[in-house]
């Protein structure tokens, strides 16, 4: 049974920036196969990082993800890393750039062979105006679809895990 982690990345302060937040609260609803953990980390890019050291068979983070489309597109990327390289590690505790996260992982000597991104192209990520915290009709619209694609991924690697 291959060992996935589900990483829901957001701010519920910030418009649909908290796309992967209401995706965590989906998914720790569903039944998921054994070996799955589904973990909000809101903006905890520390704990991410701590989080990506294990050893994963599949990592798939859950965020927003601005892409130019229209808002409530899904995206679902395959995380290329680019060779290590000089570039200085810049991480904030109080916001998450998954990117820098995974700079980290690798700088500590972990390992990330499967990273996917399952991504929403928000409406806006800047704070409500009168204060209300939530996503746009378009972005949650979209939530449906975005958990049969982080399940769609499960099940591939699981079915990929069966037959090696």
């Amino acid at each position: 049974m291959p060992r996935i982690l589900v990483a829901c990345i957001g701010n519920i302060f910030l418009g649909d920036d908290a796309f992967g937040v209401e995706m965590a609260k989906r998914l720790v609803e569903r039944r998921l196969p054994e070996g799955v953990s589904v973990i909000d980390f809101g903006i905890r890019s520390y704990d991410l990082a701590y989080a990506l050291m294990q050893e994963w068979d599949l990592a798939i983070l859950v965020d927003a993800l601005p892409r130019e489309g229209e808002p409530g597109t899904l995206y679902t990327l395959q995380v290329e890393m680019p060779p290590t390289g000089g570039n200085p590690i810049s991480i904030d505790a109080h916001t998450m750039n998954p990117y820098s996260v995974m700079e980290l992982v690798r700088a500590l000597g972990g390992k990330l062979d499967r990273v996917f991104v399952i991504g929403c192209e928000p409406e806006t990520i800047e704070p409500n105006p009168d204060g209300s915290i939530g996503l746009s009709p378009p972005v949650n619209a979209a939530l449906d679809m975005a958990v049969q694609m982080v399940e769609e991924l499960i099940s591939r690697a699981c079915s990929s895990s069966a037959a090696a």
